[in-house]
């Protein structure tokens, strides 16, 4: 089974709960564990206000793809404003960010969430990409996993 959708979202904070809701819809229809569909839109609900937040004024939307394959999700926030300065992305990766730190703390919490996360920049148009996935547990009566 497979399901993707994506989503064009002006950069307001009401189009955060927006995709919460639908990825949430999503999953619980599809019959995912609501434990992981929990952490994965959380994880969502942060990339979306770093889009929000983030993006530059030249960047009126941002784009939201969510991919269910099988076993893992994956979900991809990606805007076309200034992207990721140099010096954020290598920290993030390092994990060294400090739990007081003023900023960060949200791309933190996505990397606790998710199995495997990337933070970068779009090539040629400018912007940023947070990317991240996770494996999936399926409730007992899901109706659409994979049977074996």
């Amino acid at each position: 089974m497979s399901i993707w959708w994506s989503l064009h979202l002006r950069r307001e904070a009401a189009s955060v709960p927006l995709a919460r809701r639908l990825l949430l819809g999503t999953m619980e229809t599809a019959g995912v564990d609501p434990d992981t569909s929990y952490d994965l839109s959380l994880a969502l609900g942060e990339a979306c206000a770093n889009a929000v937040e983030h993006a530059g004024e030249g960047s009126a939307e941002f784009r939201v793809t969510a991919y269910l394959d099988g076993e893992k999700c994956r979900i991809e926030v990606a805007d076309s404003g200034p992207g990721f300065p140099r010096e954020v992305a290598r920290v993030i990766a390092r994990n060294s960010l400090s739990l007081d730190a003023e900023s960060g703390r949200g791309l933190r919490l996505i990397e606790e969430l998710a199995d495997h996360v990337h933070f970068g920049n779009r090539a040629g148009r400018g912007g940023a990409i947070v990317s991240f996935d996770k494996i999936v547990k399926w409730r007992a009566d899901a109706p659409l996993a994979l049977t074996t």
